[in-house]
């Protein structure tokens, strides 16, 4: 079964809100085996919501529609189904009950008579009567095979009538199939050397397929097979996923989707071992991400961030020598910012990251300049990042390459030398 989504509200467009529902709705019917192939987005605007429903109909055989059911003006999706269907508007005195029994407990006193437009439906459909909110979901047939079911915008009432009544209908019409994801993720490597590494697997496979999502310092492989059950799909997925591990080796650090944090977590708790970290341009960053993991208390002692040359000195020791000569933005600062955290938290290992963020230089470095360091029995590793972008992207980098750096060690991995100087 192909299904199409169609998220209305001019408010999307307009960047006011992100399209959560698109993404929940895909991620459902996949798991009962209906193909998503299309995603639109279009403003408040009946003309262009019939357009919209057109086009869909020429593609899929279920449209789901969300958002513009609610009472006021600029809420029309009703009005564009009655318009595609050419028919006219009919008033169902259920929901008029129904409404005026919910605002008689909402307590706020007389419901504004403009929510009656709720309780309209396109002649020859049929409605979803609401738990949360007030606004009844629509199903309609079209001529053309396909049908439409409409719900609100609202995530929490969308989910309800999807799960509801939606979903159940769409699979109880779907062939026994499910579609079954597997995230590898990799750092240290770009997507275009990523999809060059594994080409073949992409160009020759229908199923399963291949995809990649690239972020800062990071590459997600998608791989997703469709199949009479999960059992079946993970038989058809687990071979591209070793394969592709194998290709790119010690770049990825995991097949289950786990973020690169709590990778690091799991190997710390894993082999019993403290962490520590010491940041400047980061501002506390890598911390935060590896307590947001829950269980990270076990293995995470804390962060000392010193952003100011003076903090480097009072709480890791930072010699004067180094923040007069070299700087705070060099090899021997990354080393010593590592080494005093270690010691100040007495904690198996220490990671420090120290640079320039940009836009300006700092330190004598120029911008997107990062120098990390790693300290643990008998490793003194510290290496080089030329990191190009914003600030933002500067700083998430470098810490991707602290944490990486951590779960490197952790593994017995080779430690990455410096990037070519620029």
């Amino acid at each position: 079964m192909r299904a199409e989504i169609l998220a209305v509200g001019t408010e999307l467009l307009l960047g006011q809100i992100p399209n959560t529902n698109a993404r929940w709705m895909s991620e459902e019917l996949a798991a009962i085996g209906v193909d998503v192939l299309h995603h639109q987005v279009v403003g408040d605007n009946v003309d262009r919501i019939v357009e919209a429903l057109r086009l869909a109909a020429s593609r899929a055989d279920v449209i789901l529609v969300t958002g513009g059911l609610g009472p006021t003006q600029d809420d029309v999706t009703r009005d564009a189904i009655a318009s595609l269907l050419e028919v006219p508007m009919v008033r169902y005195p259920e929901i008029e009950r129904l409404l005026h029994e919910k605002f008689r407990s909402f307590g706020v006193g007389r419901m504004p008579a403009s929510n009656l437009r709720q309780a309209d439906v396109p002649e020859g459909a049929s409605y979803i009567l609401p738990v949360r909110g007030t606004a009844p979901g629509l199903i309609a047939n079209l001529p053309v095979g396909a049908r439409i079911y409409a719900v609100p915008g609202v995530p929490a009432e969308m989910e309800e009538m999807m799960r509801g009544t939606i979903l159940p209908a769409v699979a109880a019409e779907t062939a026994p199939e499910v579609i079954r994801s597997r995230v590898l993720r990799c750092t240290g490597i770009g997507e275009s050397a990523v999809a060059e590494l594994v080409a073949d697997l992409f160009e020759g496979s229908t199923n399963p397929t291949i995809a990649f999502l690239a972020s800062t310092a990071e590459v997600k492989v998608r791989v997703t097979a469709k199949a009479r059950s999960a059992p079946d799909a993970e038989e058809l997925i687990e071979p591209v996923i070793d394969e592709v591990r194998g290709r790119l080796g010690e770049h990825v650090f995991t097949v289950t989707d786990e973020s690169l944090e709590e990778a690091v977590v799991r190997l710390l708790a894993s082999a019993g071992l403290s962490l520590s970290g010491a940041e400047s341009l980061t501002g506390g960053g890598l911390g935060a991400r590896i307590t947001a993991v829950p269980g990270a208390s076990t293995v995470f002692a804390g962060s000392a961030v010193v952003y100011a040359n003076g903090a480097k000195a009072a709480i890791l020791g930072v010699s004067k020598d180094t923040l007069e000569g070299p700087g705070p933005v060099s090899e021997a600062c990354a080393r010593e910012m590592a080494a005093g955290a270690r010691r100040a938290y007495a904690t198996d290992v220490a990671v420090a990251v120290t640079g320039a963020a940009g836009p300006e230089p700092h330190g004598g470095a120029a911008p997107g300049t990062v120098w990390i360091a790693l300290v643990a029995d008998h490793v003194d590793h510290a290496r080089r990042l030329q990191v190009p972008g914003e600030r933002d992207r500067v700083r998430r980098a470098s810490e991707q390459s602290a944490l990486d750096l951590v779960r490197r060690h952790l593994e017995g991995r080779s430690l990455p030398a410096s990037d070519a100087a620029r």
